[in-house]
């Protein structure tokens, strides 16, 4: 059904529109506001993120299979993976990505970011040295404060609460394998065995919605509305000048930029729906949009391609009775972790379910990481393929691929801005990132063999450690691989003599004044760890950029 389009009735104040409350446009927004030159309106597509199971940090694991404040992208049949269709799971919530993710907190290391420079031509202002300061200073950690970390930030960042003995046990384990500790995968080395940090802080997540958008923290000049589905950018003789959207009510409606100030509207919608918006408003290659009927105004190839993601294969083990967090969550266990999270704000409630992790590189011990790992003290499979394993006492140790090679993309379905993107993400289909996982899928089932660890478990069950043949290992992979939410790159920055670039250095989209991109799509290549906290840097920078202009 086609909903006719009403025109404000009177003349926008707002300076700024920022498109998506997620990480990276909660900051960009909050940023923006707070220097008080204009007003700000931010369009949140979701839900509010005020719900108890949303604040706490274990509550995801009640959420991550069925949630209205998650959006479930279905991919395209994967051919490689026999035909796979899985889910891309991305928040639908103010605050994104910090509101139902698992917290962990996580940089990537200082050769992403140099990288990032070398791609956009050299001294471009993307460099390690260049990015940390705003790492820094958006960061109150509760146990660091040294050249690598900030104490005074909005985000609260702090070691794990409540840290089960499973956990422990995969710690030791895989030291016994040779991985030394690390006490700060953020510091001055990100390889090693040891327990991650998260954005909480006395059991509360510490989310971009309650960092940047509380009300007790965000500007008069801050208009935040929920439930408001932006369907494309206004573009007029080359310039953004608003967007068209859905409200609450299911009326479609434009929104314009004021036109007497210099305003811009910022894309912040997420790697999988910002290049949608942008193909919807005639921006990308000319002969996709052709095939929609919609007027392509600026050519750019780029859109939607480069697509990344950290690609995650689980190796789950049984265990003996009382190991891990199996029915913590039910029953009378349930009422007794709750009751001593609300007394004393203590207990297996606040933690995440991830307590440790390691980077290691088993192919090659000497350089950097390959591969990244999360244990999580409970069987843990995506919903597609829960009836592989019997839910009961576990382990789940993940192993993701920190760079991978293969890319994919994201294209429109129809011209309908209803219509869900076309998303390919081609998850291990190089053989070079399928090389790297068996090769972090043999190290951790060592570390489930190896003491500490091997004195509870009682067998692994997937793979089948019977059979551990590089043709069974690479199966079992294909099978089992899933994202690990961190979709990123498909409306990337780049030189400016590279025809696949959406973006300039400065997150501007290019053929086009008044207008930028500021989440995770806007990255040249992905970063080797979890991205919530590089989306949440990218806009910060976004909205510096807008304020050295206006300077």
């Amino acid at each position: 059904m086609v909903r006719t389009m009403q025109r404000p009735s009177m003349q926008s104040q707002y300076r700024y529109i920022v498109v998506g409350g997620g990480s990276a446009g909660a900051v960009a927004a909050a940023t923006l506001a707070k220097e008080g030159i204009g007003k700000v309106l931010l369009l949140e597509g979701g839900y509010s993120h005020k719900h108890p199971l949303l604040d706490m940090p274990a509550g995801i694991f009640k959420m991550i299979n069925g949630s209205k404040y998650m959006h479930y992208h279905h991919t395209t049949p994967q051919d490689h993976l026999g035909g796979r269709v899985h889910d891309i799971p991305q928040g639908n919530v103010l605050g994104g990505g910090s509101s139902v993710n698992a917290q962990v907190y996580m940089r990537g290391r200082p050769s992403d970011y140099d990288e990032w420079d070398t791609l956009l031509g050299g001294q471009a202002g993307w460099s390690w040295q260049d990015v940390l300061p705003h790492f820094k200073s958006m960061e109150a950690n509760n146990r660091l404060l040294n050249d690598y970390h900030g104490h005074d930030g909005p985000v609260l960042v702090s070691d794990p609460q409540y840290i089960d003995d499973s956990s422990r046990a995969f710690v030791q384990s895989v030291q016994a394998q040779g991985i030394p500790f690390n006490d700060d995968f953020n510091g001055v080395r990100q390889k090693g065995v040891g327990f991650y940090q998260f954005t909480n802080r006395r059991g509360r997540r510490s989310s971009t919605a309650y960092a940047y958008l509380d009300p007790s923290v965000v500007p008069d000049n801050l208009d935040i509305k929920l439930q408001h589905k932006v369907h494309k950018v206004l573009l007029e003789e080359g310039k953004a000048v608003g967007v068209v959207y859905e409200n609450d009510s299911g009326a479609v409606e434009e929104i314009r930029l004021d036109p007497d100030v210099d305003g811009e509207v910022i894309l912040a919608a997420g790697a999988l729906v910002t290049p949608k918006l942008l193909m919807l408003s005639g921006l990308g290659d000319a002969k996709q949009l052709a095939s929609f009927d919609i007027d392509c105004l600026v050519d750019l190839p780029g859109v939607g391609e480069n697509l990344i993601d950290h690609p995650e294969v689980p190796v789950i083990a049984t265990a003996k009775q009382g190991f891990g967090y199996y029915k913590q969550g039910d029953g009378w266990r349930m009422l007794l972790n709750g009751l001593q999270f609300k007394l004393f704000g203590s207990g297996p409630v606040t933690s995440a379910g991830v307590e440790a992790g390691a980077f290691v590189n088993p192919e090659n011990p000497e350089q950097e990481a390959s591969i990244q790992a999360f244990c999580v003290p409970m069987v843990y499979l995506d919903r597609d393929l829960l009836s592989l394993v019997n839910n009961e006492y576990g382990m789940t140790i993940t192993t993701v691929v920190v760079k991978p090679v293969s890319r994919g993309y994201v294209r429109l379905a129809s011209a309908n801005p209803a219509d869900a993107p076309l998303v390919c993400p081609n998850l291990l289909k190089d053989e070079q990132d399928m090389r790297a996982m068996m090769a972090g899928q043999r190290f951790f089932i060592r570390s489930f063999q190896t003491a500490p660890l091997a004195n509870s478990i009682k067998s692994i069950v997937i793979p089948n450690i019977n059979n551990l043949t590089d043709e069974a290992l690479e199966q079992h992979c294909r099978q089992t691989v899933k994202t690990n939410y961190h979709p990123a790159g498909t409306c990337r920055m780049g030189a400016s003599d590279d025809p696949m670039a959406v973006l300039n250095s400065r997150l501007q989209v290019k053929g086009v004044s008044g207008l930028r991109v500021c989440d995770m799509s806007a990255v040249p290549s992905i970063n080797a760890g979890n991205t919530n906290a590089v989306a949440m840097m990218l806009g910060k920078r976004c909205a510096e950029f807008i304020l050295q202009k206006e300077q």
